[in-house]
């Protein structure tokens, strides 16, 4: 019995995430799970991979705005963005190897967050209509992704993470991994053997296991970095296939759906 433990969105790429009940199922992903992005002043996507202190940005959804607020900056106030804007201008951005079309939402959105951020930076949104394909050698349906790094869900097990704390001296909690989906049950990283997968009435299709990065060693409650590289370092040493460092199973969706923490999780194939 696999049962749907929690749910998150990060509706702007490397912010601070949302913990949500239940969420609706895109191809791009969970609705409004990272759409949004800040870049450099060369169209640049910024990463906590460099910035750790992205992670002290906080993210809301209420009242059909996002809302984003500095955890240890009160004094900025927040910043309210509508969930559905025309933005000022429209670019060209870079991420990881592709460039797609976005939109800028508002000078008052850059002005924000280049104060939060202590440098120049802009927010840029992924319209419906912007093209951004998963890797089509993995993938032969034509499927969007959103902003995310290479596909639209994230799916780990609390079996797997139970597995790596034991190793640690310290354990660490789930989200310095930055699911999407996670669930109880199960034998530890048997998530990486699935192939299709039925989450209440919705059927995902399992891609390739998620390759983890030096994001994993940053507290997402202080956005500093593990001095010695955990839990990165302890993956590595049993974790590790060619020049990859495995956790979490990355997931396409087949059908539009609403899933739920409560939901039974059912392996197909």
């Amino acid at each position: 019995m696999f049962t749907i433990t929690q749910l998150h969105i990060y509706p702007v790429k490397s912010l601070a995430g949302i913990a949500l009940q239940e969420a609706k199922t895109t191809e791009r992903g969970f609705e409004y799970d990272r759409r949004w992005m800040l870049i450099d002043e060369n169209n640049q996507f910024l990463t906590q991979r460099n910035i750790g202190a992205m992670a002290l940005l906080e993210t809301e959804i209420a009242e059909r705005q996002l809302r984003i607020r500095h955890k240890l900056q009160p004094e900025l106030g927040s910043l309210q963005v509508p969930l559905k804007a025309d933005g000022y201008a429209e670019t060209d951005v870079q991420i990881w190897d592709d460039v797609c079309r976005a939109l800028l939402v508002s000078r008052e959105a850059d002005a924000w967050l280049s104060e939060a951020m202590g440098s120049n930076v802009r927010l840029a949104y992924l319209p419906d209509d912007a093209p951004r394909q998963v890797e089509p050698e993995r993938v032969t349906m034509p499927i969007n992704v959103s902003f995310a790094d290479a596909y639209p869900y994230l799916l780990i097990g609390e079996t797997s993470l139970e597995d790596l704390n034991q190793r640690l001296a310290e354990p660490v909690p789930m989200n310095r991994f930055r699911p999407n989906i996670v669930f109880s049950g199960g034998a530890a990283n048997q998530e990486e053997s699935w192939s299709d997968l039925l989450i209440g009435k919705t059927t995902f299709r399992g891609i390739k296991p998620c390759g983890r990065c030096i994001l994993t060693t940053t507290d997402q409650q202080t956005g500093l970095r593990h001095e010695a590289g955990e839990p990165l370092k302890t993956l590595t040493t049993y974790r590790k296939q060619g020049n990859k460092v495995l956790f979490g199973m990355n997931l396409i969706v087949l059908e539009e759906g609403i899933v739920r923490v409560g939901d039974e999780l059912m392996p197909l194939l």
